[in-house]
């Protein structure tokens, strides 16, 4: 009798534990599959940068404001001609970048080939080689659109930058200008070049000089005097798009070349600055000056970001400056936004930004534009919005 109490008070124990291990061996297969099945997603989505242009489908067919595409060939006709031989007279426009290069180890090597090493058209460039590149695509996109204008980079006073063409000016400027701390000290360096030229404004002699800071991945393919006439009271302008938490690029500022319009540019960037100093110096190396100039912006009171969804131009008072507010889709037109935000690239398209892995597709754009007299640059465009939703390889 005591050995079956024993073995009927042990049986439910045993089927208990064996319900347990049971469960637990399915539990821990469950697991194992889908560690399997993340370790392979990755793979399957992760993106491919071409060595080479690829394209897709024009955006913005079959929308009368947007630019037609067949093939690499526009069908419809764009806004450009916009001179600024049209400026008042005794006035100029100067394209102010920042722009630094960084020593890097010798390229490790794989059979044979420098990693860090592209090739666009017939041309090789290393890590360094490619800055370079796209600086001088850069310079040359200008002096194509605007060949009146200045160009100036500010630049690390250590910095040697084998860029040498007519009316440019290359302007070193003391500061940090490491990796981590270059979206600071370019509005650093802004402000600085702003000082200066206030101090020099005597020796003008009533000339006046607006300014025009851009990053140096953009090309100019219209002229951007316009912006001085069409907008005679600004002091101060910005691009905006619709995006909530980031609605202002800092990728393109243009400042009126009065006396007034550049004390009170400067100081609107000084507090920007301290904003950025003050607040996100976490992102000091991406996005910091983007997010601090919204915030300085957002922080006014009248301020209605509602307009930031509408695509016209608008002025608003910031900080005691005024401040013009320029659509994205035309003054600092990206080609992944062409696809989605800005539903293709309209007629009047002034800048054209490089943003992210599209540097090649800069490059490439200017050689097109340049290999056949039969090529404009409303034919460039289409190889531009055909081809910018792909990642390169730099």
């Amino acid at each position: 009798m005591l050995g079956k109490r024993v073995c009927s008070g042990w049986l439910p124990f045993l089927v208990l534990c064996l319900s347990l291990f049971i469960v637990f061996l399915h539990i821990m297969s469950v697991l194992e599959l889908r560690q399997h099945s993340a370790a392979e997603v990755p793979q399957r989505k992760q993106y491919k940068k071409f060595d080479h242009l690829v394209f897709g489908p024009a955006a913005g067919e079959g929308l009368s404001d947007r630019l037609q595409c067949k093939g690499n060939k526009a069908l419809t006709k764009t806004y450009f001609g916009a001179s600024s031989k049209n400026l008042k007279a005794g006035s100029n426009i100067s394209i102010v970048t920042v722009f630094a290069t960084y020593n890097t180890a010798v390229d490790q090597q794989t059979n044979g080939k420098s990693i860090d090493s592209v090739t666009v058209g017939n041309i090789s460039y290393k890590k360094v080689e490619k800055s370079i590149a796209i600086l001088n695509v850069f310079v040359n996109f200008i002096q194509e659109t605007m060949p009146q204008s200045n160009i100036i980079i500010l630049t690390n006073p250590s910095s040697k930058l084998p860029v040498e063409r007519d009316r440019l000016t290359i302007l070193p400027i003391q500061g940090d200008y490491s990796r981590e701390m270059l979206m600071l000290q370019r509005i650093r360096s802004y402000i600085v070049f702003l000082e200066t030229r206030a101090a020099e404004h005597s020796k003008w002699k009533g000339q006046v000089n607006h300014y025009i800071f851009t990053d140096s991945d953009i090309a100019v393919v219209d002229d951007l005097g316009q912006i001085f006439n069409d907008h005679p009271d600004f002091h101060v302008a910005l691009t905006f798009r619709n995006n909530k938490e980031q609605p202002l690029n800092s990728g393109f500022i243009a400042v009126r070349g009065t006396p007034e319009g550049i004390l009170r540019a400067k100081s609107f960037l000084e507090e920007v600055l301290k904003v950025y100093t003050s607040k996100f110096m976490k992102a000091s190396r991406m996005l910091g000056d983007q997010l601090a100039l919204a915030w300085v912006v957002k922080s006014y009171a009248s301020f209605d970001v509602r307009r930031f969804s509408r695509k016209q131009a608008f002025v608003d008072q910031i900080s005691g400056a005024s401040v013009l507010f320029l659509p994205c889709s035309i003054y600092n037109w990206t080609p992944p936004e062409g696809a989605g935000q800005f539903h293709g690239m309209p007629l009047d398209v002034k800048v054209v930004h490089f943003k992210g892995s599209r540097k090649r597709l800069m490059l490439e754009s200017w050689n097109f534009l340049k290999s056949t007299s039969s090529s404009d640059i409303a034919d460039m465009l289409c190889l531009i919005l055909r081809s910018g939703r792909t990642k390169y390889d730099f």
